[in-house]
């Protein structure tokens, strides 16, 4: 050995495949770092994207008053809590959430509300507990009445993601701040349609307001338009209404949605189906909805209920 090392050649020669050995080693280790970082990413993606599906439907069971929906994406001893400003101080609210849900029940005529989330950031443990900072914008018929920061504890339990604790803090809009925002009204329309409150959808309507939907004889007044209501949501009873765009035009406001929902009809195949349509509003000085008329394919929307979505 310690002749071969007298000779230069050999000795750069045995360098060099023992650099190249080496940098070898790394770049295999590298490859293996980043197929794990990635691995690693996609998990934590699809974790994120299922806690805030988890999120969305809490936020829309509160504004649709749903004590049956909050009841199963909560724990039975879930805590809930928030503090707001009074009177030159801070004060606190702490309930159960089977206190909360049963102060939901004996509400008297109730209203919907729409929470929109502003943005997600999403902490995750295990896959299995995360914690949420969740800000919001509280609104009601289209007028943001308020803005709240949520910070929430989300636990896992049988592959679903469940509230296991939430408080807020609630920052009142000024009335002279408040102004009507067309998408938030949108939003909240959408909304209602899976709310399975009929009456909640007629509310966006004057008095004397109309819903027509394709060719058939438009609905008169708050009572017909929520029997019209009533038809879908019997029809499909896990109706969601996804809100899609607004498009103004020189006649009205075109409300674009998508449904999805699962065909209940005792005569039905309980087939699911997700077809689009729009709305063409004509909207009151009040800001509510005065004239609507809603157009889908009814073509579509009959060889789905036959044969489901993807034939």
């Amino acid at each position: 050995m310690k002749k071969l090392l007298r000779n230069p050649i050999v000795t750069l020669a045995i360098f060099s495949i023992f650099i190249m050995s080496c940098q070898s080693n790394q770049d295999k280790a590298m490859v293996n770092d980043k197929s794990a970082s990635s691995t690693i990413d996609s998990k934590s993606s699809e974790e994120e994207n299922e806690i805030k599906a988890a999120l969305d439907r809490i936020l829309i069971a509160v504004g649709n008053r749903d004590v049956q929906e909050l009841s199963a994406l909560t724990f039975d001893q879930a805590i809930i809590g928030w503090t707001y400003f009074k009177d030159g101080a801070w004060l606190n609210k702490e309930l159960t959430i089977q206190e909360y849900l049963s102060k939901i029940s004996e509400i008297e005529n109730p209203k919907p509300i729409s929470e929109t989330a502003i943005e997600y950031n999403i902490s995750i443990t295990k896959g299995r507990l995360a914690t949420v900072i969740l800000p919001t914008v509280i609104s009601q018929f289209g007028v943001a009445r308020s803005e709240e920061v949520n910070h929430m504890t989300m636990m896992k339990e049988n592959d679903q993601w469940k509230l296991l604790s939430v408080a807020w803090t609630v920052h009142p809009i000024p009335e002279e701040e408040r102004e009507f925002d067309l998408n938030l009204f949108a939003q909240g329309y959408a909304q209602v349609w899976g709310s399975n409150r009929p009456e909640f959808v007629a509310m966006f309507f004057e008095e004397d307001g109309s819903l027509q939907v394709n060719d058939g004889e438009p609905a008169i007044g708050r009572n017909a338009i929520s029997k019209v209501a009533q038809s879908f949501m019997t029809k499909f009873p896990d109706m969601n209404v996804r809100f899609d765009s607004l498009v103004h035009k020189p006649n009205g406001i075109e409300f674009h949605w998508t449904l999805t929902g699962t065909d209940a009809d005792p005569d039905g195949k309980n087939h699911k189906v997700k077809f689009s349509g729009f709305e063409l509003w004509t909207m009151s000085d009040e800001n509510l909805i005065k004239d609507s008329k809603g157009t889908f394919s009814s073509e579509e929307n009959n060889r789905q209920l036959e044969f489901g979505i993807n034939q």
